[in-house]
């Protein structure tokens, strides 16, 4: 297989942009450090509070609108079982940030915070907050292999060498900047990508409309020409499965440590709302090309094209199709520009969860509880060996699958399955809520998903549900909201186990003090030693009395 060299060309220079912009964001960074008069691991984290607002919208929009959305969406309206009705991202997404606004902003900068998990060590302590940092370190991980599945499928497609080789490079141009400049450089960087993302899809969206190749594109729409219609359908039956994805990743993104970096970034709530409102109009917006894009794909004849038979679909290519749609269905030059602006722009999520999970891990674990007198030099030394290890571990899950959507959605499932209730009551009902009720509500989320199984991934499906469809292999077609059901038992768990546990702690602490009075009833009276010598003094006096009334 001959690598294409122009491609190869391409892909470069976009890599080299992004990377020239990190290292122009670290410097940034360094100046910011001195005159931050805060912790120097704050400027990393957060930046030191001060981030420009206009930045700040599009680092927010950037990190939401990456590799997992953009290929995601156009895989799923390009799989002819699904189609552009179970495209669920562009409306969540918009629900997600305004949800954050609303309900979350206040909460989290009120205290200013500095990650999700310091209410949760507050509250709980050390020992809690590190159980309920696993399933927000898992999330963070697959998201991070999400994205550099989408990165590496997208190089290997385009210079045609191996995926894992393609994950390789992309993972180490991600980590590099993201090593040396922090939030800064993430910011910074997630601008370029979002711009050339921007330009680089919409050229290509004319030009793969008007393919020679695709069928009717309107036609498609509605009826079977190459593959079903894409469109797609919504039976009655499916209405709560829908609903189910919707709720999974507009409530699920509120726990993501990423979208609370950027909103302590800024300096005031009323900048942390604008960026949230800002993203929420951008992201169905951005999204738009890639939705056209896989449309597009439904509706080619593949067999015509460059490609040829079988179809991606039929290749299991399906995650894939968006780069294979700009390599074989636009001119060589316009798709080496697409391609090479997507390759850079699904970038910008990858290195927001590696400084998400690293930010934890240097503050809340190592910091808060491994080594407490942790230096300012140490925390930062810790949270760059934790972008890399974590970015090790989300390149090596990505090279394991092909579906982006896979990775997209599990992400998103374990934290709001796990997280989501954990989340709403530290904040919500923070008085109501201690560490046993945590405790119970993690584990019973964890029992209860791990029983309903996932199909992606090879947990087997124990637990049956109702409306579920039995498949020709074997495994159940879920039509029931369980993921919702999920996050409500485990909200009521969370607080039903705390409350009982506030009532016993209290009971135990009643019938102590009672034992308490019952013993003091049977003690003879104690006495102040003023009082104890007064006592004495008048026996002494008395005995004296008695002796000289004996001697006359």
């Amino acid at each position: 297989m001959a690598v294409n060299w122009p491609g190869l060309l391409s892909i470069g220079v976009f890599y080299m942009i992004v990377l020239g912009t990190g290292i122009w964001a670290s410097r940034k960074s360094k100046r910011e450090e001195k005159k931050c008069t805060g912790n120097r691991s704050e400027v990393a984290m957060v930046g030191g509070r001060n981030l420009n607002i206009w930045v700040s919208i599009f680092t927010m929009t950037a990190t939401w609108v990456g590799g997992g959305y953009i290929l995601g969406n156009a895989e799923v309206v390009y799989d002819p079982t699904k189609g552009l009705v179970w495209a669920t991202g562009p409306i969540a997404f918009s629900m997600n940030m305004v949800i954050g606004a609303l309900f979350f902003i206040k909460p989290i900068r009120s205290k200013n915070y500095v990650t999700l998990m310091d209410p949760f060590q507050e509250k709980y302590g050390n020992t809690i907050a590190a159980l309920l940092f696993i399933p927000a370190l898992i999330g963070d991980i697959l998201w991070i292999a999400c994205i550099l599945g989408a990165l590496g499928g997208t190089v290997s497609v385009v210079m045609d060498i191996s995926s894992p080789l393609a994950v390789s490079i992309s993972a180490a141009v991600a980590i590099v900047y993201t090593l040396m400049g922090g939030l800064y450089s993430v910011a910074y960087t997630d601008v370029i990508q979002l711009s050339l993302m921007l330009l680089g899809l919409w050229l290509c969206v004319p030009f793969i409309l008007t393919s020679p190749t695709s069928a009717n594109f309107t036609l498609a729409a509605v009826a079977k020409v190459h593959q079903e219609p894409w469109l797609g359908t919504l039976e009655l039956e499916q209405t709560g499965r829908w609903i189910d994805d919707i709720l999974l990743l507009a409530f699920g993104g509120i726990c993501y440590q990423a979208f609370y970096q950027r909103v302590l970034s800024t300096a005031t709530d009323s900048q942390a709302k604008i960026t949230c409102y800002a993203g929420a109009i951008l992201c169905p917006i951005l999204g738009i090309p890639s939705l056209i894009i896989g449309a597009a794909a439904a509706s080619t004849n593949w067999n015509e094209t460059s490609f040829g038979s079988p179809s991606p679909y039929e290749q299991g290519k399906s995650g894939m199709i968006l780069p294979i749609a700009l390599q074989h269905l636009c001119p060589f030059f316009v798709s080496l520009v697409g391609m090479g602006a997507l390759a850079a722009s699904v970038m910008s999520s990858v290195d927001s969860a590696l400084l998400s999970a690293a930010s934890q891990l240097g503050r809340n674990i190592f910091k808060n509880i491994i080594y407490k007198r942790a230096t300012e030099k140490m925390i930062i030394i810790v949270v760059k060996v934790s972008i890399l290890l974590c970015g090790l571990m989300g390149a090596g899950l990505a090279m394991l699958s092909s579906s982006i959507h896979l990775f997209w959605i599990v992400s998103a499932d374990v934290l709001y399955s796990m997280m989501t209730p954990q989340v709403t009551c530290i904040f919500y009902s923070s008085h109501r809520v201690n560490k046993y009720g945590a405790c119970s509500g993690l584990v019973v989320a964890i029992i209860l998903r791990v029983l309903v199984g996932e199909p992606m991934i090879g947990l087997p499906d124990v637990l049956p549900l109702p409306w579920d469809k039995i498949q020709e292999d074997g495994s159940r077609y879920r039509l029931f909201p369980f993921r919702t059901a999920i996050m409500l038992i485990t909200t009521g768990t969370i607080l039903l186990i705390s409350h009982l546990a506030a009532y016993v702690c209290e009971r135990r602490r009643k019938q102590s003090r009672a034992g308490e009075d019952k013993d003091l009833h049977y003690m003879a009276p104690l006495q102040t030693d003023a009082e104890e010598k007064e006592k004495l003094n008048k026996e002494h006096s008395s005995s004296q009395g008695s002796n000289e009334y004996s001697d006359k």
